[in-house]
């Protein structure tokens, strides 16, 4: 266990935490970040004992405290990687998915109009798309898309004339990963369930164990108002938060991008 330098991790990360950040309610302060008994309070613990955590006088603090002091500094999962290996201690499974977009990534599928963008977490939740996404693939409410391919659920977007069967591959790749690192979150259980007693194609798929990495793939998307897109869909990573961000164009000068761009003046 790394005293010291666990000591000066804590404090760095309770002074750069803002208290909306934190849920608290602003007040004005002498010293930037949070106070110690904030800390304490929000990771159910005694202020003593964090206190001696911080000047290299405590003992080693066991995974249900290390996880407790994630979340009550919002540390990342580079963070919590470190908060664990400064304390000699291997980490837990994290407890599921991140389920929130981060307000930067957010802002980002804004700033591309002509480009359609989603934002998937571990288990193929839809987090976050713009309008040029919804316009393009025709759903407007949060789903997931593993189970929109496999169970079959209808009225999620349009249909899909070309890479099917590979992203059946790649959705079941992806879930068999993400319950290896989240065994314990109860919505992605209760998704796998589903998709197994619902869909002999995905036990089959799970049981070869596929592996694929995000990269470029192109698709075929049959729209009622343009007709078939020819797009190409690249995956940008957030590795903190173990999302995707799907970027959705069409090769410049085609019919695709001339449907492309009719689309995006109709959503503005």
């Amino acid at each position: 266990m790394a005293k010291q330098e666990l000591a000066r991790f804590l404090r760095s990360r309770r002074e750069s935490l803002r208290p909306a950040d934190a849920g608290l309610p602003a007040s004005s302060r002498r010293t930037p970040g949070l106070r110690r008994e904030e800390v304490a309070e929000l990771a159910h613990m005694s202020v003593d004992y964090y206190v001696r955590l911080e000047q290299a006088r405590g003992p080693r603090p066991s995974p249900r405290i290390l996880d407790a002091l994630t979340g009550a500094l919002r540390l990342t999962r580079a963070e919590r990687r470190h908060l664990f290996q400064l304390a000699g201690t291997g980490p837990t499974p994290p407890p599921g998915p991140v389920r929130r977009v981060r307000p930067q990534v957010a802002a980002l599928l804004h700033r591309m109009p002509d480009t359609a963008a989603i934002v998937t977490d571990a288990a193929y939740d839809v987090l976050a798309w713009n309008p040029l996404a919804q316009a393009v693939l025709g759903y407007d409410q949060q789903l997931n898309l593993a189970r929109r391919r496999f169970a079959d659920t209808g009225g999620f977007g349009y249909v899909e004339s070309s890479s099917f069967e590979e992203f059946g591959h790649i959705a079941v790749s992806r879930l068999r990963r993400a319950a290896e690192r989240y065994p314990h979150d109860e919505a992605l259980q209760l998704l796998l369930r589903e998709l197994r007693a619902g869909s002999e194609e995905f036990v089959h798929i799970w049981n070869t164990d596929p592996v694929h990495e995000p990269g470029h793939r192109t698709k075929v998307v049959q729209h009622p108002e343009v007709g078939a897109l020819r797009l190409n869909c690249d995956v940008l990573l957030v590795p903190d938060d173990d999302q995707q961000v799907v970027f959705i164009t069409a090769d410049a000068g085609t019919p695709s991008a001339r449907a492309l761009r009719h689309l995006s003046a109709s959503v503005r």
